[in-house]
């Protein structure tokens, strides 16, 4: 091949490799749609899950208000987390069997996201009666919460345990909230920034918790 003919041709080809390899990224891009979580209504969970009274519902399901009182005394809403990302659990400090699993996968997830203001995280006691704001505080240091990311909290046990049946879905048994109510559930719970319910996770199975982390990063995406 004549070397002079070699040489004019080289850019050439560059360019040709450069627009072939766009052309297969753009078309790649096109067939492979963006991966988007589900949103679940309470007709789209199992129904053991589901206060009764709501299970009908199949959309518009959002987080009901609540009010809560966190680890430093402080009085938790919605608010709190308005135009946030959040993973909600429930858990009480005594426990001495998935409690502590889960409660350190939560820290795990605190420690991968926190530098990122999006996403928040929000713990409920099912024996508020026993764990008050000093206990909880202790809890949350020895655990190393960040205040300004994780709230660990108490309150109105009937309260707490609606949140749990006809807003999170966390729990399978049924109960008023009652004395002698008790619930119990390895569930992370994901919310998004409209308060809606975009996946259900096993606090205690380290898979699970992976599966989480790329869940919340796919709701950021879907965010901007």
């Amino acid at each position: 091949m004549d070397l002079k003919f070699f040489k004019k041709s080289v850019p050439t080809l560059i360019i040709m490799a450069f627009f072939s390899v766009g052309m297969i990224y753009a078309i790649y891009t096109l067939l492979t749609p963006e991966k988007k979580l589900p949103v679940f209504n309470p007709a789209d969970v199992n129904p053991k899950l589901v206060d009764e009274s709501v299970v009908h519902i199949r959309r518009n399901h959002k987080v009901a208000d609540f009010k809560l009182i966190n680890q430093n005394g402080e009085i938790v809403t919605q608010d709190d987390y308005k135009d946030k990302i959040y993973v909600t659990d429930f858990f009480f400090t005594r426990c001495m069997t998935i409690c502590p699993v889960m409660t350190n996968n939560m820290g795990k997830l605190q420690e991968v996201f926190k530098n990122d203001d999006d996403i928040k995280f929000l713990s409920l006691s099912v024996t508020p009666e026993m764990d008050s704001i000093p206990i909880l505080k202790e809890y949350a240091v020895n655990k190393g919460v960040i205040d300004a990311k994780w709230n660990i909290t108490t309150g109105d046990k009937k309260h707490i345990y609606e949140l749990a049946r006809k807003s999170y879905f966390a729990v399978l048994d049924e109960g008023d909230g009652g004395l002698q109510d008790f619930i119990h559930t390895e569930n992370f719970i994901l919310v998004d920034k409209k308060q809606q319910i975009r996946g259900f996770y096993d606090g205690t199975d380290s898979e699970d918790i992976e599966r989480l982390v790329l869940d919340i990063k796919i709701l950021k995406n879907e965010s901007k």
